[in-house]
């Protein structure tokens, strides 16, 4: 029987590289997004490729009331892997300019989204006494740099959580794992800032950032080994970065 993977934030970026690494893998898939027409695109294009089993579950992470009937809504199906992915960056500006509907956004995504959505499946792995979880998290969960405030703050709570959960889920058998990636060209600087796709280009200019496809080949690589062991954090960068304050960028 093939193992199924539950994969937030599907529609793009790195999400949607995960879930067609996993289908590529032979994993049934359960993809979640806001955007119905992307996601049920992408479901319709992993099935034709692959022939896996492919569930389309359109919310948005932040509201609990939909995270909790669409999950409720799989009935007794058996996820093996959760990917926590759902996640972004609003706005790059000093603590004093911030924008609280940005903040909102990144808290509100980053950190409860990936609550309410653990908060359904971790129970039925504690009782099934197996499962792996993968959230998604950054460098910039590591150390801050200036103007990051809020969204590194999110990805903090990230790693807090992550380590928390190792803990907490220990006597159960269940795997906690976070991937931490430093900059990758996705759509994610265009989020950042609000669809300025100059300024996002920018962000990538004078070095080869990673790719969706590197992050989700690290993600599946981190499910594949033997039941005793468990790749607890990954911190992943191009060679031309070293953490989230230094990129090496060469002259034009």
């Amino acid at each position: 029987m093939s193992k199924c993977a539950l994969i937030t934030g599907a529609t793009s970026g790195f999400g949607k590289a995960i879930a067609i690494k996993f289908a590529k893998e032979g994993y049934d898939l359960i993809i979640t997004g806001r955007r119905e027409e992307r996601l049920n695109q992408l479901a319709q294009e992993i099935m034709d490729s692959y022939g896996n089993a492919v569930t389309a579950l359109c919310f948005d992470v932040r509201n609990k009331a939909a995270v909790t009937e669409s999950i409720e809504s799989l009935g007794d199906k058996t996820i093996d892997v959760l990917i926590n992915n759902a996640g972004l960056a609003s706005g790059l500006d000093l603590i004093q300019d911030g924008d609280t509907e940005d903040w909102d956004k990144m808290i509100d995504t980053n950190v409860k989204g990936l609550l309410y959505v653990s908060n359904q499946i971790i129970p039925k792995m504690v009782d099934r006494g197996e499962g792996h979880i993968i959230n998604i998290g950054s460098t910039a969960g590591k150390e801050v740099y200036q103007k990051g405030n809020v969204y590194c703050a999110s990805k903090h709570a990230v790693d807090a959580i992550t380590k928390s959960m190792r803990i907490d889920l220990l006597p159960h058998g269940v795997k906690v794992t976070q991937i931490a990636p430093g900059a990758a060209e996705t759509e994610f600087s265009i989020v950042r800032f609000h669809g300025d796709e100059t300024k996002a280009k920018a962000a990538y200019n004078g070095y080869k950032p990673m790719t969706a496809e590197d992050i989700a080949e690290v993600t599946f690589y981190t499910t594949t080994l033997p039941a005793h062991l468990c790749i607890n954090d990954v911190v992943m960068t191009s060679v031309a970065q070293a953490n989230s304050h230094y990129i090496h960028r060469e002259q034009a």
